[in-house]
């Protein structure tokens, strides 16, 4: 019992931040993140053991946190929360070119905008690097659903990101036509530990 508790507490302190991260570009609000985090570790601890025998541990977490974030997303509370200020934890090193620390204002804003489903497609597929197939196993639909998701999401982020070239979305830094191509890019900033591919 205590070798598990070891294990859990040491994975859990290891996960932590990569965990924050994800559920912040899914939820979008720093207080939920850490709701979502606190209620994916509970569940993890919950069913250490089959979970610590998991091919791979940390698509395992990962489920739990989307599921986590889908449910709430089918209750009605959330829709009462404020939406943060960009937060400093994810924007770029200061040394960077200050263009990247817009294009990364701009996509967060530009995700906002994107239904609960969609958001999450665009962040296992561009933030967390899960194949197409990995996807659909984490949201439990067809690849032809992921493809689709992602293609409509896609467009729609292109959409906001036109419109905030233009000042429509209150949000600094967008940049004309090359604006789209830079910020999807942008959801690829700086994490504390890479998510493998899950595998069966």
């Amino acid at each position: 019992m205590e070798e598990d508790e070891g294990a859990f507490a040491e994975y859990a302190a290891g996960a932590l931040a990569r965990l924050r991260r994800v559920a912040y570009l899914l939820c979008q609000d720093w207080h939920r993140a850490d709701d979502l985090t606190q209620t994916a570790l509970t569940r993890l601890y919950v069913h250490w053991r089959r979970a610590n025998a998991a091919d791979n541990l940390d698509a395992y977490v990962g489920a739990i946190l989307l599921n986590a974030y889908l449910s709430e997303q089918r209750t009605s509370w959330w829709k009462r929360t404020h939406v943060r200020s960009e937060p400093e934890e994810l924007l770029p090193p200061v040394a960077e070119d200050e263009s990247r620390v817009e294009d990364v204002l701009d996509l967060r804003a530009a995700l906002r905008t994107l239904a609960p489903r969609r958001r999450a497609v665009v962040v296992l597929r561009y933030y967390c690097d899960y194949s197409v197939e990995q996807t659909a196993q984490m949201l439990g639909c067809s690849t032809g659903t992921v493809k689709s998701q992602t293609s409509r999401a896609l467009d729609q982020l292109r959409d906001v990101l036109g419109s905030a070239a233009s000042g429509e979305l209150g949000v600094p830094g967008a940049q004309e036509a090359q604006g789209a191509s830079r910020n999807s890019q942008a959801l690829q900033f700086p994490q504390t530990s890479s998510v493998p591919g899950r595998t069966q």
